[in-house]
C-alpha cells in the first residue's frame, strides 16, 4: 500500500504552500535591499538628533508571543527612549535635539520621566527643541503641553493654540439604568474610598469619592503647573490666569511667553541649524530609533549586574500575556514570580529592579509576587522598585515590600484596599417571564449565582473573605514601609493617591524614573553611587523566531510548517524594516505609533 496524504488534509495546505511560494518570491525581491542597508553606518560627526512623539511609549516588549514580538519588534520602549536621550547627552557627536511633541496618550508618570531626560540633555549644553503644529487646536493638551515646556524654545505654527485649560475627571454612573432594568449590584468594599465598583451602586459621587479625586488631581496640576513655571519663567499666579483664560490662541501664547514663536516646521528646522552649526559643516538629521540601534548604551555593560523584571498589567494567576490589538498587557503572576526566580539564582545578579504599571487585580496573584520580591531580599539580593503610571491596589501590594520604592510625581499610587461583589438580575429577568429552579448540595453552592441575592449566611462570608484580604494587606504594607500598622490604615482605606503625596505619607522614598531606581538598587548592594552598573532583562527577550516555534505544537505538522513560515518571515523582515526606516512604505520613521491612553 503506497503512503498518500488525504485529498482533503491535501487542500487544506494548499493555501499555507501557496503562502511560503509568495514569501520565497519576496526573499528574492528584498534580499538585495536587505543586503544593502544591512550595514551600520555609525553616528554623524556632527548630528542633530530627531524625534517624532506622536503616540505612546510602551514599558516592555513580551518575548512570549510570537506576533506581538514580530509586530513590535522595532518600536522604542520607555526605557529605549530615555537610555537614547541619556546617551545622546554624552555623546559629542550629538549637538542638538529637535522633537515634534504631540503625544496623544503618554501618561504622566512617562512624561515626567521623559522631561527629566530632556532636562539632562540640556545640562549637558546642547538646546532642546519642541515644536507642534497646534496644542490641542482648541481642544485640551496639558499633557503636550507640559512635555513641551522641558524644551529650550517651544514652537507652533500660526494657526496654532496651546490648549492648556486645566484638568477634570468625569465619571459615568449606571445605577439609575440598573434600577430601571431590576439589576441590583450587591458589593462590598474595605473601605470607602475604594470606589472602583461606585459606577454601579452610585448615581454621582460619593464624598469620600470626590474628597480623594479633589485631592489627586490638585496635587497633580500643582505640579504640572509649578513645573511649567519654573521652565518657562512664568510667575506661577500669572500662569494660572492665563489657564483660567484658555484655550490660549497663539498670538496671545506667544506674548505671554509660553511659546518662543509662531514657525511652520521648516522655520523650525532653520532655527535648529542656525544653533546647531557653528562652524564648519551643517549638522545631520538622525532619528532617535535609528540612533537607539547605534549608539552606546548606558547600563550596557559595568561592574554591577542589576535584574530588570517588568509587572505591567492587570493582575492575575497564570502568564502574563499582550494583545497587540488591543494593547493590552496582563502582569501574569506565575511569569513574573519565576523572573524573580531566575534573578535570585543567577550569581551574576547583585539587586533587582521591578518596574511596575499596573492598577491592580487578583489579591493571589499579587501575594504570589509579593512573596518572591520577600525571597530575593533573604537571598540578600535588594529589590527597588520603579514605578510607572500606575502602581495601585495590586499594583502597590506587589511593591511594598521592597527595599526602596521610587514614584514619579504623577503616578497614581496606593488605593490599599479591596472590593467585591456580583450583580443580582433577578427582578430584571421576573419583568421578563423568564423563571429559575435550581438544585444544589452545600449550603453556599450559589453564592456567586447571579439570579438571586445573598443570604446573610452568605454576605457575612464575603465580608469576612474582604476583612481578611484588607488585615493582610495593610499589615504586609506596614511592615514593608516601617509604619505603625494603624498610621497606616489612616492612609489606606482604598484611597489613591499622587507620587507628590505618596512620598510625603512614606508610601515611596524618592521622586524620580527607572534610572534613579537602577542606580539606587546599585547603592543598596553595596556599590558606590557612580559605579558602573549593567542592566540585564529578566526573562531574555526571544526573538520571533524563538517565540513562535516555542509556542507552536512540538513534533508535529503544525509546528514544522510555523517554523517554515517564521524562518521565511525572518529572512524578510529585516529588508522591510530597513524599507520603513528609508520612508518607502509611507510610514513616518521617526514616529511612536503605539495605543493612545489619554491622560487629558
Amino acid at each position: 500500500m503506497t503512503d498518500q496524504i488525504p485529498e482533503k488534509k491535501r487542500s487544506s495546505f494548499l493555501p499555507i504552500l501557496l503562502i511560503l511560494f509568495v514569501l520565497v518570491l519576496l526573499i528574492a525581491g528584498v534580499g538585495v535591499l536587505a543586503w544593502l542597508l544591512s550595514g551600520d553606518e555609525g553616528v554623524p560627526q556632527k548630528t542633530i538628533l530627531e524625534v517624532d512623539m506622536g503616540g505612546t511609549l510602551i514599558e516592555y516588549l513580551p518575548g512570549n508571543d510570537p506576533f506581538a514580538a514580530l509586530l513590535m519588534e522595532d518600536q522604542l520602549r520607555q526605557r529605549d527612549f530615555i537610555e537614547s536621550i541619556h546617551a545622546a547627552a554624552e555623546d559629542e557627536h550629538v549637538v542638538a535635539l529637535v522633537a515634534r511633541v504631540t503625544p496623544s496618550g503618554i501618561g504622566l508618570a512617562q512624561l515626567d520621566e521623559v522631561r527629566d531626560a530632556i532636562l539632562t540633555f540640556r545640562a549637558a549644553g546642547k538646546p532642546a527643541i519642541a515644536y507642534a503644529d497646534t496644542f490641542g487646536e482648541v481642544l485640551p493638551a496639558n499633557g503636550s503641553y507640559y512635555l513641551a515646556s522641558a524644551f529650550d524654545e517651544v514652537y507652533i505654527q500660526p494657526s496654532g493654540d496651546v490648549g492648556l485649560t486645566g484638568l477634570a475627571t468625569q465619571s459615568p454612573f449606571i445605577r439609575g439604568a440598573f434600577d430601571k432594568v431590576g439589576i441590583t449590584p450587591e458589593w462590598s468594599t474595605r473601605y470607602e474610598y475604594k470606589t472602583a465598583g461606585n459606577m454601579f451602586t452610585e448615581t454621582g459621587y460619593t464624598e469620600p469619592e470626590r474628597e480623594a479625586l479633589d485631592q489627586l488631581l490638585g496635587s497633580i496640576w500643582d505640579h504640572m503647573l509649578d513645573s511649567i513655571a519654573e521652565q518657562r519663567g512664568i510667575d506661577g499666579a500669572r500662569l494660572r490666569e492665563l489657564v483660567d483664560s484658555g484655550p490660549i490662541l497663539g498670538p496671545q501664547a506667544l506674548e505671554a511667553g509660553l511659546v518662543d514663536g509662531l514657525f511652520y516646521r521648516d522655520q523650525v528646522y532653520d532655527r535648529v541649524h542656525e544653533l546647531a552649526d557653528g562652524e564648519g559643516d551643517a549638522a545631520k538629521l538622525l532619528y532617535l530609533n535609528k540612533y537607539a540601534k547605534r549608539a552606546e548604551k548606558p547600563y550596557a555593560k559595568g561592574d554591577h549586574t542589576v535584574a530588570l523584571i517588568y509587572a505591567v498589567g492587570a493582575v492575575q494567576r497564570g502568564s502574563s500575556s499582550y494583545d497587540p490589538f488591543s494593547g493590552q498587557f496582563v502582569m501574569g503572576s506565575d511569569s513574573v514570580a519565576k523572573s524573580l526566580r531566575l534573578a535570585i539564582d543567577d550569581d551574576d545578579v547583585e539587586a533587582i529592579v521591578l518596574r511596575v504599571d499596573s492598577p491592580g487585580g487578583s489579591y493571589v496573584a499579587s501575594d504570589t509576587i509579593w512573596r518572591e520580591v520577600e525571597r530575593a531580599q533573604e537571598a540578600g539580593k535588594p529589590v527597588v522598585v520603579s514605578m510607572a503610571n500606575l502602581a495601585a491596589s495590586g499594583g502597590y501590594f506587589v511593591s511594598m515590600g521592597a527595599d526602596k520604592i521610587v514614584a514619579e510625581p504623577g503616578t497614581i499610587t496606593g488605593s490599599i484596599g479591596v472590593l467585591a461583589g456580583k450583580f443580582d438580575s433577578a427582578e430584571m429577568w421576573n419583568r421578563l417571564g423568564i423563571t429559575f429552579d435550581k438544585v444544589q448540595f452545600g449550603e453556599n453552592a450559589e453564592m456567586w449565582s447571579g439570579v438571586e441575592p445573598f443570604d446573610e449566611a452568605e454576605w457575612a462570608q464575603l465580608n469576612g473573605w474582604l476583612d481578611r484580604v484588607y488585615e493582610d494587606f495593610t499589615s504586609k504594607a506596614a511592615e514593608g514601609r516601617g509604619m505603625d500598622v494603624e498610621a497606616l490604615r489612616e492612609i489606606a482605606k482604598g484611597r489613591v493617591w499622587s507620587g507628590v503625596d505618596a512620598l510625603r505619607l512614606g508610601l515611596v522614598d524618592e521622586l524620580g524614573g527607572l534610572d534613579r531606581a537602577i542606580s539606587l538598587a546599585a547603592v543598596e548592594a553595596g556599590a558606590a553611587e557612580d559605579a558602573s552598573v549593567r542592566v540585564r532583562e529578566f526573562p531574555g527577550r526571544k526573538s520571533p523566531f524563538e517565540a513562535f516555534f516555542a509556542e507552536g505544537p512540538e513534533n508535529s505538522e503544525e509546528a514544522a510548517v510555523r517554523a517554515a513560515m517564521l524562518s521565511v518571515i525572518e529572512r524578510v523582515r529585516p529588508a522591510v524594516v530597513a524599507a520603513e526606516r528609508m520612508g518607502l512604505t509611507g510610514e513616518d520613521p521617526g514616529a511612536l505609533s503605539m495605543r493612545p491612553i489619554e491622560i487629558e
